[in-house]
């Protein structure tokens, strides 16, 4: 099967809003580049009109230049294995390849294989969702992460203490990535597949992590709220800074507080707490 290639060239601050939207529409793959980004997705179940409003959705104001071709199917992993960079969220965790060396100074460290699953800690929301599960106590706690991706939100709870962790992505591709995952780093937990409906976890749950996007978030909010424990924590990310009062009018009558937020790159995270 070929794949569609696209280079892309952007502002800096373009890439992750470029690569979290894509990554919505059917492209399962990208390189960032010095220029912007290389994005492939499948030939056959390409959607070009979607493509193209993305595209047009930012093209002016983060200067977009866009260059189209084939190329036969790639080995990702080579081609990530050449430009994938380990992270550091602050001192509390180093994020590497297993083809990197470990790096001391960090209280954690968490190995991810990079195989194009969303959110290898790169992502500004994926960062900051670790960084504010490092603002609390998960020792003893049960955690839920939905939509849990490579699992590395998860790997972070079980490294924080948590005494249960369930996760689950509708992507079969991320649920067996993720489970290798969770296997690097002693997690004996086990992805599921499906949505929260479809999976039905039994709560209730001291923590929920959700990585999502907003429109899943604000359909699934009272769910959520339901799972949690009196004075139980609710970690959001996936959405933008503008998004944040939509999400506070749904959250807020559902008993959940704004406790903590943070943004990065227009990217926005918010610690919620329910009454």
């Amino acid at each position: 099967m070929d794949y569609l290639e696209f280079k892309i060239k952007c502002l800096d601050e373009f890439r992750e809003i470029l690569i979290a939207e894509l990554s919505e529409i059917g492209f399962d793959s990208f390189l960032e580049t010095e220029e912007g980004i290389d994005i492939y997705a499948p030939s056959e179940s390409f959607d070009r009109e979607a493509f193209e409003g993305v595209i047009e959705k930012y093209r002016e104001e983060g200067r977009i230049e866009v260059f189209e071709g084939t190329m036969a199917k790639v080995n990702w992993n080579e081609e990530w294995e050449k430009n994938y960079d380990p992270i550091a969220v602050d001192d509390l965790v180093y994020v590497r390849a297993s083809f990197h060396e470990p790096k001391p100074g960090f209280k954690h460290e968490i190995v991810i294989n990079p195989k194009m699953s969303f959110g290898t800690g790169h992502h500004a929301t994926t960062f900051q969702m670790l960084r504010h599960q490092g603002m609390l106590d998960h020792r003893g706690k049960r955690v839920l992460d939905v939509g849990s991706g490579t699992g590395i939100l998860a790997i972070m709870a079980h490294l924080l203490g948590a005494r249960e962790v369930e996760a689950f992505d509708i992507d079969d591709w991320c649920v067996e990535n993720g489970n290798e995952n969770f296997d690097l780093n002693g997690l004996k937990t086990r992805m599921g597949l499906g949505t929260i409906r479809e999976i039905k976890p039994k709560g209730p749950f001291d923590l929920i992590l959700a990585n999502i996007n907003k429109n899943v978030l604000l359909d699934e909010m009272k769910i959520y709220a339901d799972l949690l424990v009196p004075k139980g924590y609710l970690l959001l990310s996936g959405f933008y800074t503008e998004d944040i009062d939509d999400l506070m009018e749904v959250a807020s009558p559902l008993g959940l507080s704004l406790i903590n937020k943070q943004s990065k790159d227009n990217w926005a995270a918010l610690i919620l707490q329910k009454s």
